[in-house]
């Protein structure tokens, strides 16, 4: 075999996370010689973080449902999901030896909620089917001969391969690998990035809270409450579930399962103003009534705590945004617990968020996910433009992209490899 057609038996695999470990998977499986580089001390480092306290894989939701989830790239994803549907991702971690169970949710579990034994038995069988793994290994490009140029431990590191497939990650937990860093490295080569901005993220309340919120009741869970707004496009949002007040505002699972439109409403119009229910079981005339009544030599703290339920953090919350006066009036106050206004300013920092939105567009990448500049270069995972709620909808989709991204460098390691002979 020429020197040729040996370099096109090879594929390099930058990026150690779900997406690049699915890619060095399949090419192995192909009888393609694959080596993974990564930036941190181990691979999948943000998965396993991902795992602590509980290790959620997928859902378990009827297919149309689960691909709405990837809203405005849904049509995007759909043929990535239709090829690993969640339900082959459950068989695949079966096969790794990792029983799964489905939750209350619908949500999808290791059956010991743990990520460390599923990526330690993956990582086995990908040694035993000869993937090399090189760690400290950070991507900086290409060099003028087109060699993929690493910096590691003992200085600067060339290589040839005959196809990449390029698994990054996203900009969110840079302290685990997921920096953006290779952002400025394909807008360079002409690659249409969309901007990383936060996904699943907490929101910062215009203005902050009072010293006596912040102190006493930051990292306190709201219980049951709804969440609406009406986004730019006149469409409304809501949803119930819990939040938890922050030191500069909220977060929590029903915070960023509308985190994407509420970050573009910011990104919009400058703020957004949403209502928060505090007593979604009641109606409006049951709480009306409730408030009013006679309360005797009672605090209105306890008043509210054994006729609403109203306590607690939920409490604060209205002595920190309704005045004396409203709180002194049923009627008044009894609106406030159905509907109380709460303006957030900004989405925190990218490197807090649990994902992020942006990426490669689609629009830059053929099929099989090879960018159209770099023939031989593939894409997959977060560095994607694409972006779910939590609730295993990004490990999915990771785990997904990451297949049809080494399909697809199989494939075209096949057609040059034939090419040569």
């Amino acid at each position: 075999m020429n020197t040729l057609a040996q370099t096109f038996r090879t594929a390099a695999v930058i990026g150690g996370g779900p997406g690049g470990l699915m890619a060095a998977e399949v090419l192995a499986a192909g009888g393609i010689q694959v080596d993974v580089y990564d930036a941190m001390p181990s691979v999948g480092r943000k998965f396993l973080l991902a795992g602590v306290g509980g290790m959620n894989i997928t859902h378990s939701e009827p297919f149309e449902s689960f691909v709405s989830r990837y809203g405005a790239r849904a049509p995007e994803v759909r043929p990535l999901l239709e090829a690993s549907p969640p339900e082959a991702l459950r068989a695949w971690i079966h096969g790794l030896g990792v029983e799964t169970f489905v939750g209350s949710s619908g949500r999808v579990f290791p059956k010991d909620m743990k990520a460390a034994p599923l990526l330690r038995a993956w990582l086995h069988r990908l040694r035993e089917a000869g993937v090399r793994f090189h760690v400290r290994h950070r991507w900086s490009g290409w060099d003028g001969n087109g060699a993929l140029r690493f910096a590691a431990p003992g200085g600067g590191v060339t290589v040839n391969a005959g196809a990449t497939v390029l698994a990054l990650g996203g900009g969110s937990w840079a302290k685990l690998g997921s920096d953006g860093g290779w952002v400025p490295l394909l807008a360079a080569r002409g690659i249409d990035v969309a901007p990383l901005v936060p996904a699943n993220c907490g929101f910062d309340v215009a203005g902050g809270w009072s010293e006596h919120l912040k102190s006493r009741f930051a990292g306190q869970p709201l219980k049951t409450v709804a969440l609406r707004f009406t986004d730019v496009g006149g469409r409304a949002h809501e949803r119930r579930g819990e939040l938890m007040l922050s030191d500069s505002g909220i977060e929590g699972s029903l915070v960023y399962a509308l985190s994407a439109p509420l970050r573009d409403m910011i990104a919009a119009q400058g703020s957004v103003t949403v209502e928060l229910d505090l007593a979604p079981d009641k109606t409006l005339a049951r709480v009306v009534a409730e408030v009013a009544h006679p309360r005797g030599a009672r605090s209105l703290s306890s008043h509210l705590a054994s006729r609403t339920g109203i306590k607690g953090a939920k409490m604060a919350l209205l002595r920190e945004i309704v005045p004396a006066e409203r709180l002194n009036d049923p009627v008044q106050l009894a609106n406030a617990i159905k509907s109380l206004p709460l303006t957030l300013s900004a989405p925190r920092p990218l490197d807090e968020a649990i994902s992020s939105a942006g990426g490669v567009r689609f629009e830059a990448l053929d099929a099989h996910l090879m960018l159209r500049n770099l023939p031989g270069v593939f894409c997959a995972g977060e560095m994607l433009d694409w972006e779910a709620p939590t609730g295993g909808y990004l490990l999915t989709a990771c785990f997904a992209s990451g297949r049809a991204a080494g399909q697809g460098a199989l494939n075209y390691l096949n057609t040059h490899h034939a090419a040569t002979d």
